[in-house]
């Protein structure tokens, strides 16, 4: 940690250095109480040191930066550091003893409730879309399937269509 024998402001405090904020405050309200020079019953030189230790400790822990800057000079890493393998260069062989597995193909799994409830899903939809597709056609049949000569033709093709005979009134009055 530190090269100096000088105590750390966590050891003035009597914490940890991974000691959250609220646990600083809490050891730094106990000290001063117990060490302000108007409160102590130690002599007045004693007093006023510790205090004034006590204080710098909390000012520096205190504050993130401040405190970052001190963890960083005393060799204190709040961060875990993550170590290389000692096998990380070693070449990768693709001996996978696959009997051990208790499948077969490694892309072969069960599928998840999840997985199973939007397939479920997806089928009630495409079958829904199917039955209303039926419904739609047979509803329209009356106009989609009728041959062309039950359909109704606009009056000047009916006109035109028509057999000459006696027996068209039509026909007849304007002929």
């Amino acid at each position: 940690m530190q090269q100096h024998s000088e105590p750390t402001y966590y050891a003035l405090l009597g914490l940890h250095p991974g000691a959250s904020v609220i646990d600083i405050r809490r050891a730094y309200r106990e000290l001063s109480k117990r060490y302000h020079p108007d409160t102590t019953d130690l002599p007045e030189i004693v007093a006023t040191a510790k205090f004034r230790e006590i204080n710098e400790a909390y000012a520096t822990l205190s504050s993130p930066e401040r405190r970052l800057n001190y963890d960083l000079k005393i060799g204190y890493s709040r961060f875990g550091v993550i170590q290389a393998p000692p096998d990380l260069n070693r070449p990768v062989s693709n001996s996978y003893d696959w009997s051990k597995s208790a499948y077969l193909d490694p892309t072969d799994r069960p599928l998840s409730g999840g997985e199973l409830f939007a397939l479920f899903m997806l089928g009630v939809t495409f079958l829904g879309c199917l039955l209303l597709a039926v419904l739609v056609g047979i509803t329209r049949t009356d106009s989609v399937f009728v041959p062309m000569s039950q359909q109704t033709l606009p009056i000047e093709q009916q006109l035109t269509n028509l057999p000459l005979s006696k027996e068209t009134p039509i026909l007849n009055k304007h002929l």
